[in-house]
C-alpha cells in the first residue's frame, strides 16, 4: 500500500512540474472574466428592455402559457411541460425574483453546461494524451519499468493521478466561475428553483417525472455528470497514449475524435449507429434541462451505460497493452 501511494505520488509530481494544470487553471482565468463581461452586456440590454416592467412581461408569458394549455394543437405531453413552465414562472413571481436577472450560480450552471462536450474534454486532454507516449520519447519509461514494481501498479498510479486532476478540473471550473462571475452579479441564486426529469424521445415529452430542485442541488448533479464524461475522456485518452509512442500523435487523435463527437451530435438525427459512439454522449447534463437527445433512443441511462463500456473497454486495452507489450525498444 505504501509503495502504491508512492507511486501516486511520483505520477501527480510529474503532471505537476510540466505545468499543466497550471496552463488550465491560467486558460479559465482568461476566458471566464470574457465570458462575465459578454453577460453582463447582455444582462444590461435586458435590464433596459424589460427592468422597469418585469413582473408584468412575466405575468404575460404566465397568460399566454395557461391559454395554450385549452388549445387542442398542442399534444398533451407539451402541454405537461407548459404546466411545469407556468409554476417556475408563478415562482419566480411569488418570491419576487426576476429570472432575467443572472447571478453567480446560473452563470456557472450555464457555462458548465455548454463547456461538457468540447471545453472541458480538451482541458482535460492537456494533462491524459501524454502520460504514457511522453515518457517514451523522453526515455524514462525505461528507468521506471526497471524498478522492481509490476507493470500493472505502475499504470494503475498514472490513473490514479489522473482521476485526480480531472476532479480539480472540474471543481476548479466550477469554483472560478462562482467566484469571477460573483464579483460582477452576486453570489446569491441557490435556492432558485430548476426543473429536472424531463424524458424527451422524439417529439414526445414525458414530464412524470418533473420536479424542481434547487440550484445548487442542480449544480451538484450536473458536476457529477461533467465529471463522468471528463473521466471516460481521460481514461480512452490514456489508452491512447498507452498505443501511440508518439506524443503530438497521442493528443491530436483525441481532439479530432473530440471535435467530430460536437460535429456528429448536430448531424446524427438519422445516423442511428452513432448513438453507440463515445463522443456523442458525452454531453451527459443536456438530459437534466430536457433537451432533445441527438439520436432518438438515447437517454440518461443509456448514455451512462455506452459511456461505461467504451470506459471499460479502454481500461482493459490499456492494462492488457501496458503489462504486455515491449515498450522498452
Amino acid at each position: 500500500m505504501t509503495n502504491m501511494l508512492a507511486l501516486i505520488q511520483n505520477e501527480m509530481l510529474k503532471v505537476w512540474k510540466k505545468k499543466r494544470f497550471a496552463v488550465v487553471v491560467l486558460i479559465l482565468l482568461i476566458l471566464i472574466p470574457i465570458f462575465v463581461y459578454a453577460q453582463m452586456k447582455i444582462a444590461q440590454n435586458t435590464t433596459e428592455k424589460f427592468n422597469a416592467d418585469w413582473r408584468s412581461e412575466l405575468q404575460s408569458r404566465i397568460t399566454d402559457n395557461t391559454n395554450a394549455l385549452s388549445s387542442d394543437r398542442i399534444p398533451e405531453e407539451w402541454k405537461k411541460w407548459r404546466r411545469a413552465l407556468v409554476q417556475q414562472l408563478q415562482y419566480y413571481l411569488d418570491h419576487d425574483i426576476n429570472p432575467q436577472t443572472p447571478n453567480a450560480v446560473t452563470f456557472t450552471r450555464t457555462f458548465m453546461d455548454n463547456s461538457v462536450s468540447l471545453f472541458i474534454p480538451l482541458m482535460v486532454l492537456a494533462i491524459a494524451s501524454d502520460l504514457v507516449s511522453s515518457e517514451r520519447s523522453t526515455g524514462t519509461i525505461k528507468m521506471l519499468l526497471t524498478r522492481p514494481v509490476r507493470r500493472w501498479r505502475i499504470l494503475f498510479a498514472k490513473l490514479s493521478a489522473l482521476t485526480l486532476y480531472v476532479s480539480l478540473i472540474v471543481i476548479t471550473t466550477a469554483l472560478l466561475c462562482y467566484l469571477i462571475s460573483g464579483l460582477v452579479f452576486g453570489y446569491k441564486g441557490w435556492e432558485e428553483p430548476v426543473f429536472v426529469g424531463f424524458m424527451v424521445q422524439g417529439a414526445d415529452v414525458d414530464t412524470t417525472g418533473v420536479h424542481a430542485v434547487t440550484q445548487g442541488v442542480y449544480l451538484l448533479m450536473q458536476s457529477g455528470l461533467i465529471w463522468f464524461s471528463a473521466m471516460i475522456v481521460a481514461i480512452i485518452a490514456l489508452m491512447i497514449s498507452v498505443l501511440v509512442r508518439s506524443t503530438a500523435a497521442s493528443f491530436v487523435t483525441m481532439m479530432a475524435t473530440i471535435i467530430a463527437g460536437t460535429i456528429l451530435s448536430s448531424m446524427a438525427s438519422s445516423w442511428t449507429s452513432a448513438k453507440y459512439l463515445f463522443n456523442v454522449n458525452l454531453e451527459l447534463s443536456s438530459y437534466l434541462r430536457g433537451t432533445p437527445p441527438p439520436v432518438e433512443g438515447m437517454s440518461l441511462g443509456f448514455s451512462l451505460v455506452i459511456l461505461g463500456l467504451w470506459g471499460v473497454a479502454a481500461l482493459i486495452v490499456s492494462f492488457t497493452v501496458f503489462t504486455k507489450q515491449d515498450i522498452l525498444n
